[in-house]
């Protein structure tokens, strides 16, 4: 019989809390070891309810608990799940892809202790398609990103530059540049675009728009890649979630495809 891997969660949100209880229903080959939460208390007494209920750690413990530790925490506990996680040599699974630009030491780590990291595509469409056509040349890679002006609210970039978004009529240009400085601007909004400069022809290359748009209800994406192999566009409507809508619905259920991918016996693409 193969080994159940256990799962041990860093943050307790919208989106560790749909993938706890996703595991915690079953999926074969996987089972929920442990999870981590700012609110200690409270995230103890949301786990009363579920048919296994599991250890509310500290972030710097999951990996002593988890052959899988996936962070789906507040970017500036980051690294307090990540280097453990790495020096472990455990499966690393971050939600905060923007992080992985300002660590490029990482991949070594990884390498050193025999870890993984493995990033979900989240909301992005066609990642697969995108790191085929790395294989070759990708002449040009860009993303024009359209959020609900109450889902950049909190941004360290709109208070920098001094923006609001306050009453807001009509869609508004909030940032152009490359991923590098969207992902540092916008760190709980467009990691989207961080992952796509990864797959793709990195941070600098990878050209953003973000706009703040009150005439759309769903985080928009449209991509287009050049390369010597293919020309592509796409575009996807996430639904933002309630608790969260600086994210999307689908980020917790691609985090579960990913778990899923691990012990399955057929994948379907990445």
């Amino acid at each position: 019989m193969t080994k159940s891997l256990s799962v041990a969660i860093g943050g307790f949100g919208a989106i560790g809390m749909a993938v706890a209880r996703k595991l915690d229903e079953g999926i074969e080959g996987l089972h929920l070891a442990c999870v981590s939460a700012r609110d200690r208390e409270a995230a103890a007494f949301r786990m009363q309810n579920f048919r296994k209920p599991v250890p509310v750690i500290a972030a710097s413990e999951l990996a002593v608990h988890g052959d899988v530790v996936v962070e789906c925490a507040p970017a500036a506990i980051f690294t307090e799940i990540a280097e453990p996680a790495l020096e472990a040599g455990r499966i690393f699974i971050p939600l905060s892809i923007g992080q992985l630009l300002e660590h490029a030491d990482y991949e070594d780590l990884a390498r050193r202790y025999g870890g993984r990291i493995i990033v979900p595509t989240g909301a992005l469409l066609g990642l697969d398609a995108v790191r085929a056509a790395a294989e070759g040349t990708i002449e040009s890679v860009t993303m024009v990103t359209r959020k609900p002006p109450g889902g950049l609210v909190g941004a360290p970039y709109l208070e920098q530059q001094g923006i609001s978004l306050e009453g807001l009529t009509k869609p508004l240009k909030i940032f152009d540049g490359t991923a590098r400085e969207g992902a540092r601007g916008f760190p709980a909004n467009v990691n989207v675009a961080a992952a796509l400069s990864l797959a793709g022809i990195g941070p600098e290359r990878t050209r953003l728009e973000i706009w703040a748009d009150p005439t759309v209800t769903r985080n928009t994406h449209v991509i287009k890649v050049e390369a010597d192999s293919t020309r592509f566009e796409m575009k996807i409507e996430g639904v933002p979630s309630e608790e969260n809508p600086r994210t999307g619905k689908l980020t917790p259920l691609s985090v579960i495809a990913t778990l899923r991918g691990l012990t399955a016996p057929l994948r379907i693409g990445a």
